[in-house]
């Protein structure tokens, strides 16, 4: 096997495989907690939803003093 020339750019077979595990490594951690956050987020977004629908037949009660059928 040849050795390195100090002159010589790049990146061996060995430090690229590092890399790639290290970043993988990183990723099966990270993809639990983005699917938490995005189950959360559409929970705040039905909240939000039913908050606003509570409002309008609030006010709307209040204008005809009855509920819609």
């Amino acid at each position: 096997m040849p050795l390195k020339r100090r002159d010589q750019k790049g990146f061996t077979l060995i430090e690229l495989l590092i890399v790639v595990a290290v970043i993988g490594i990183l990723a099966s951690i990270a993809v639990p907690y983005i699917t938490q956050y995005r189950i959360r987020s559409y929970n705040a977004s039905a909240v939000a939803d039913l908050r606003t629908l509570r409002n309008s037949l609030e006010a709307y009660f209040l204008e005809h003093g009855s509920y819609p059928h």
